[in-house]
C-alpha cells in the first residue's frame, strides 16, 4: 500500500473543521515522483539518510521496545495512542482491503493525520519521502519548503488550492512515523503545539516480521471495555467506585470509519 489513499471527505467535528481542513490524500502518490534535494526546496543541507541528525527521539515517538507496557495508552495494534480528553478519533480504512491504515485526532479546527510503515533496517525513509512529497506538489503549482522543526526536519507545503499543510516523519527501528498537521495547526504554532505533543508520545510497534519498506504498518479498532450490569455489585460503595464506561474511553468519537476510494 502506497503513503496516499483517497478518501471522501466527511464532518470533523460536527462540521466545524470542513473549511479550514484539505484532503491530505489527494496529494501525489509519493512513489510515483522523484526525489528533490533540501537544498532545492529552502534548505543548506544536503539531502541524504542522517544517523546524525540533532533530532533525538529520548522525547519521543518511541518504539514498543522503549516502554514498559500499554500503560495510559490506546492500543491501535500498529500505533498506541495517549488517552487525551477533549479530542475525536478517526480511523480511516482502505475499501478494497478492508484494512485500517491512518489514524486522525481531531482538536478544535485542527487535525493531525498519523500512519506508520516499515522502514529498512539500515536507512530511514523520510529523507527521501519529504523530497518526493515537495515534488509532487510543486509540479502541480504548490510550493514546498523544509525547515528545522521540533520533530527534526519539517515540510512545510501549500498545496494546489491554497491550502497550507505541515508533514512531519520520524525514522524509528525499522519504522517510519508520518504525521501531517491540517487546519488551523498548519499555520498556528499556538494551534499545533498540542497535536506535536501527541506525535511525540506516540508509540510504534513495529513487530518481526519482515516486510517491504514503505508497508502500511496494520491498524485495528480499540478493544472496548466489558460493562457489568449495573446491578450485578451489591454494595453501593464498590459499584461507585467501579469506573464507567466513558471514563474508559479516551476519545469522543465520531464517525466509526472515514470512507477511503
Amino acid at each position: 500500500m502506497g503513503l496516499f489513499g483517497r478518501r471522501r471527505n466527511t464532518d470533523l467535528e460536527s462540521g466545524a473543521a470542513t473549511d479550514e481542513v484539505t484532503e491530505v490524500d489527494d496529494l501525489p502518490t509519493a512513489a510515483s515522483q522523484a526525489a528533490v534535494p533540501d537544498r532545492d526546496l529552502g534548505s543548506d543541507a544536503a539531502d541524504g539518510y542522517e544517523p546524525t541528525t540533532p533530532f533525538s527521539r529520548l522525547r519521543g515517538p518511541f518504539d514498543r521496545s522503549e516502554v514498559e507496557g500499554l500503560g495510559d495508552y490506546l492500543d491501535l495494534g500498529a500505533i498506541w495512542l495517549p488517552r487525551l480528553e477533549g479530542v475525536q478519533l478517526q480511523l480511516e480504512v482502505d475499501q478494497q482491503t478492508q484494512t485500517i491504515y491512518g489514524a486522525q485526532i481531531v482538536q478544535g479546527r485542527s487535525t493531525v493525520q498519523l500512519q506508520a510503515f516499515a522502514a529498512p533496517r539500515t536507512t530511514g525513509l523520510w529523507a527521501e519521502l519529504r523530497g518526493e512529497i515537495a515534488e509532487g506538489v510543486t509540479s502541480q503549482g504548490g510550493t514546498a519548503e523544509v525547515v528545522e522543526g521540533t520533530l527534526g526536519k519539517e515540510l512545510r507545503v501549500v498545496a494546489p488550492g491554497g491550502q497550507a499543510l505541515r508533514f512531519f516523519g520520524v525514522d524509528g527501528p525499522r519504522w517510519f512515523l508520518r504525521a501531517v498537521l491540517n487546519g488551523r495547526a498548519a499555520t498556528d504554532d499556538a494551534a499545533a503545539a498540542s497535536l506535536v505533543d501527541i506525535v511525540r508520545r506516540v508509540v510504534v510497534v513495529r513487530g518481526s516480521e519482515a516486510m517491504p519498506p514503505r508497508e502500511a504498518l496494520a491498524l485495528r479498532l480499540p478493544e472496548q471495555p466489558t460493562v457489568e450490569p449495573p446491578d450485578s455489585p451489591s454494595d453501593a460503595s464498590e459499584q461507585r467506585a467501579r469506573p464507567r464506561n466513558d471514563d474508559l474511553r479516551p476519545f469522543e468519537r465520531g464517525p466509526e470509519i472515514t470512507e477511503v476510494h
